[in-house]
């Protein structure tokens, strides 16, 4: 009986010192860019409308923490995420970048065409685009961010870009 009771004693201190190692290490220890991607990731807003040059939030993600990319790259993030991933990475907020030279564009239904088949509400990523099914679609133009992702789905080519003044 003494014998199993000194091998539980054993083994129950030897996980008692793995698990005080272990915090111990954690709290000590730099995390990996593996976690802070995903922190960084965690702080975008997920629209995935590759408007910072990156094909989603997550590459975007991995640029900026191996300093590839400015923090101030994603339109739909604005400037609250610009100073939220500054504080996270203490990196000074910068003002979000200039759009590009041709200026910001956005969506526009030709509300004759539209036949109400609701993919391009469904593939917008910021929910810019209202309508029932079978029933005209348009766009909240202060919305939209002009990441073209609503262009493609549409069967009747009703959707196009225009430039905002």
């Amino acid at each position: 009986m003494s014998a199993v009771l000194i091998a539980i004693l054993t083994v129950g201190v030897i996980a008692l010192l793995a698990g005080l190692g272990l915090s111990y290490a954690s709290r000590r220890l730099p995390a990996s860019d593996g976690n802070l991607v995903e922190q960084v990731n965690d702080l975008l807003p997920q629209t995935q409308c590759a408007q910072c040059g990156y094909p989603g939030c997550r590459p975007y993600a991995q640029a900026i923490v191996s300093s590839d990319a400015a923090i101030n790259l994603c339109p739909p993030g604005g400037d609250d995420t610009i100073q939220r991933l500054a504080e996270l990475l203490g990196k000074d907020a910068l003002a979000l970048a200039e759009p590009a030279p041709e200026g910001r564009s956005v969506a526009i239904i030709d509300e004759a065409l539209c036949i109400g088949c609701t993919h391009c509400r469904n593939a917008c990523p910021v929910d810019a685009i209202v309508g029932a099914h079978k029933l005209m679609h348009t766009i909240i133009e202060s919305e939209c961010t002009g990441c073209e992702l609503c262009i493609a789905p549409c069967p009747v080519d009703c959707i196009s870009l225009r430039p905002v003044a």
